[in-house]
């Protein structure tokens, strides 16, 4: 009897957890990946680059920095914000002024969004390629994309420097294809359209959609 009731719990507990795994896997599903030959679109962004955030032009026509530097930079200019002449060498030890090209177009609705034109790609030892968007001091939604084998799956993570939280907005359906020569030659060159389901407001809609051109890198 002793037996017939353990297995009876057993059955139990194992179809309660196959439908809360299978629960997990709908809430963010896979989508099949479209690979192509010459992926047509406009790609020319890929030519365009900023420098990284905080690096400016000031009124004297040099590069500096606003916002989070070192404090080192500050004894290097003078009231008016003027780099000294004899610190410029020091200065851009410190500050990188390198030419950043930008690797995303894009458009969506999302929370604390202001526009972005950043996203880079990490291959992790598991092989999976994981990639995530380069948010800034006021886009607070970032794209995650995760590409392994045949199938893509996407979410956005939302970090609200409001009263809203932080929430992961799981995939709902979408389609993504990729320039299939580019990517095994390390490019992820790919045009994409996603839906994701809304856990914060049920009622308004959220997608994610663009262009991306972005070389991986070996983690």
């Amino acid at each position: 009897m002793k037996n017939i009731i353990l297995f009876t719990l057993l059955l139990v507990l194992t179809v309660i957890s196959c439908k809360t795994i299978g629960k997990k896997t709908d809430t963010n599903p896979s989508i099949e990946i479209d690979w192509t030959t010459d992926l047509k679109g406009d790609f020319s962004f890929k030519e365009k680059w900023s420098y990284k955030e905080g690096v400016y032009k000031n009124s004297h026509g040099q590069l500096s920095c606003d916002g989070d530097c070192p404090a080192a930079i500050d004894r290097m200019k003078d009231k008016s914000g003027k780099i000294y002449k004899d610190s410029l060498s020091e200065f851009y030890k410190i500050i990188d002024t390198t030419h950043v090209y930008h690797s995303l177009i894009s458009e969506n609705r999302m929370y604390e969004y202001s526009g972005i034109d950043f996203i880079e790609f990490k291959k992790l030892k598991n092989g999976t390629i994981l990639g995530e968007s380069v948010s800034n001091v006021s886009t607070h939604s970032n794209l995650i994309i995760a590409l392994k084998n045949n199938s893509c799956t996407a979410s956005v993570y939302f970090n609200s420097i409001r009263d809203l939280g932080v929430h992961t907005f799981p995939l709902k359906s979408g389609t993504i294809k990729i320039d299939k020569t580019l990517f095994e030659n390390g490019i992820i060159k790919a045009v994409f359209d996603f839906e994701f389901i809304n856990t914060l407001e049920t009622d308004k809609q959220l997608y994610w959609k663009g262009n991306m051109y972005s070389r991986v890198q070996i983690k």
